[in-house]
């Protein structure tokens, strides 16, 4: 979803950058990508996504984050990517015996 595109305002006719957004809700630990818009800088662009992603007050924290900071892995190469934690067993649970009388882990 986008809140701006081409527009004056000092831009000289420029797009402005996509933003991604990502909010944390009242009940979770972390923030989720809730997804993306357009603005001219940080302080719109946060205010933009409040307005469009926490409209019901589900949301208690915001980031944005301009799309072209953001490095992603390639899905093509998942297989290679990953394949380093295969071989470190140690890394599941599994490999661990918890200890009696631990009740959270």
């Amino acid at each position: 979803m986008s809140t701006g595109g081409t527009g004056g305002g000092g831009t000289g006719g420029a797009e402005w950058p996509l933003w991604e957004v990502f909010v944390r809700d009242r009940r979770g630990l972390s923030h989720t990508h809730a997804g993306s818009l357009h603005a001219p800088d940080a302080e719109l662009a946060l205010r933009n996504a409040r307005d469009l992603y926490t409209r019901r007050s589900e949301g208690v924290s915001i980031w944005v984050v301009p799309s072209a900071a953001v490095t992603a892995s390639s899905p093509d190469e998942k297989d290679p990517f990953f394949a380093p934690a295969a071989d470190k067993p140690y890394r599941h649970p599994t490999f661990y015996t918890v200890p009696e009388g631990v009740e959270h882990l």
